[in-house]
């Protein structure tokens, strides 16, 4: 029998080497604490007790002794696996509900335990565990080995901190030694893993684990030092602005160098970075005028207009009269229903601020388009409808669409469209063209309409 303990000990011994050696990059566990022994024996015929028997009888069955008396270090090997070696003494006071005379109690113990964490909650703070392992169990001067069998739970208080409570059954190969309990409880301290390349975070914790980085960035590098770490950096190697994704821009142009066609000379995004001296749009490298504007179909030098109707001389059938491309420069009186649907579709996007007749700047665009239209039919006169949905009093509805409609054609007026030619009126709640009670219906019931008014 003393044979096999000792065979099963040295198997032990050489399952926590090669447990150890199998993952080097996870963390390790230390659990400092107190332990109580129940030498009480348990499953054994009379006058002996059951399993458990007895087994909550702290006050007259465990053995404790008030002093730190546990020491364990545990390495995850993997997939809920862990090895654990423990240390711990004790002093034998009693036995069952019989005298001891303080009996010195020392035990060495390995186990592997299985982590239930996972399938209750990953990373949450209950992690039960149940483990199987062996030792050796020495009282007083007998010793013999030990099978063990564990439950335990962790109380993960933080990432690295918690409590830990363990139960093992420890049954003994030899007779002199009682088959016992042995309870531990400690405080939990997790630590230690693999840094491959060296600059201070863990490689479970780098998202670079190959390349020295900086822990702002989970352990990525920033070569060029600009705040900006290299995977995100389309200039990585030259300091740069976050903007630009960590690239340079030399002139302050807001373009960037590596897009800039004229990285020493401050210009236009729209340009490449050049400058357009007589705003023409065409970029001065390549405007034959650029201080005269012109077309870029003429190397930006202007063309004659002499009706300013944006049509050049050369292609207007009526150059001395303000007309329509559409027309061939010639002027149209009356717009058709395609643009009127295409000046409505512009104007059900008009924006005004909530509950006032002020119009959002992001609509500006939308009433230069309108009015370059209402531009083309110079002698058609058109009415600027506004309408709101049934939120709130109909009163107040009904003055609100007013102002918003004369908003609008105000807006015309000051941009080139004659006030002759315009009229506004307000409809308020009336004549919806939608539901009003879904919050889609009121958007749509909200709307500014242009109306042709036929001469």
């Amino acid at each position: 029998m003393k044979n096999l303990s000792r065979l099963f000990f040295a198997l032990l011994l050489v399952l926590s080497f090669n447990a150890n050696a199998q993952d080097s990059n996870n963390p390790w566990k230390i659990v400092l604490g107190a332990n109580a022994v129940d030498l009480y024996p348990v499953g054994e015929d009379a006058p002996r007790g059951e399993y458990f028997d007895e087994f909550f009888n702290a006050e007259d069955h465990w053995n404790m002794i008030p002093s730190l008396s546990s020491l364990s270090v545990s390495r995850y090997i993997e997939s809920g696996f862990t090895f654990t070696a423990a240390g711990t003494i004790n002093e034998i006071s009693k036995i069952g509900d019989s005298s001891a005379d303080d009996l010195s109690y020392y035990a060495l113990d390995g186990a592997v335990s299985y982590s239930f964490q996972n399938l209750i909650k990953k990373d949450g703070w209950l992690d039960p565990y149940l483990g199987v392992g062996g030792g050796y169990t020495w009282v007083d001067d007998i010793g013999a080995g030990t099978l063990n069998g564990t439950v335990g739970f962790n109380f993960w208080l933080s990432e690295n901190v918690g409590l830990t409570a363990q139960t093992a059954y420890k049954h003994a190969f030899e007779d002199y030694l009682p088959t016992h309990w042995q309870h531990t409880v400690g405080i939990a301290i997790k630590f230690g893993g693999k840094d491959t390349d060296g600059d201070g975070i863990y490689d479970k914790n780098d998202a670079c684990p190959d390349v020295p980085g900086l822990e702002a960035f989970n352990g990525c590098p920033d070569s060029d030092n600009d705040g900006i770490e290299d995977s995100k950096d389309d200039c990585p190697n030259q300091a740069g602005l976050a903007e630009f994704n960590g690239c340079p821009d030399g002139d302050s142009d807001g373009v960037a160098d590596k897009d800039d066609a004229c990285p020493t000379v401050a210009g236009l995004k729209a340009l490449g970075g050049c400058p357009d001296t007589d705003a023409d749009g065409v970029a001065d490298k390549d405007d034959t005028c650029p201080n005269e504007k012109g077309p870029a179909a003429n190397k930006g030098c202007p063309w004659a207009d002499t009706d300013g109707d944006g049509i050049l001389d050369k292609d207007d059938k009526c150059p001395n009269e303000a007309g329509t491309v559409a027309n061939n420069g010639c002027p149209v009186i009356a717009p058709t229903p395609a643009v009127m649907k295409t000046l409505n579709a512009y104007a059900k996007t008009i924006l005004f601020d909530t509950g006032r007749a002020s119009i959002k700047t992001q609509s500006e665009a939308v009433l230069q388009n309108i009015t370059a239209i209402l531009k083309e039919y110079p002698k058609a006169n058109f009415s600027i409808d506004g309408y709101t949905d049934s939120v709130g009093a109909k009163s107040s509805n009904q003055i609100l669409s007013e102002r918003r409609a004369n908003t609008v054609r105000d807006f015309l007026i000051a941009n080139g469209i004659g006030a002759d030619r315009l009229s506004a009126a307000g409809f308020g709640e009336d004549k919806p063209i939608d539901t009003n009670k879904t919050r889609a219906g009121r958007a749509n019931n909200r709307r500014v309409e242009v109306v042709h008014i036929a001469n």
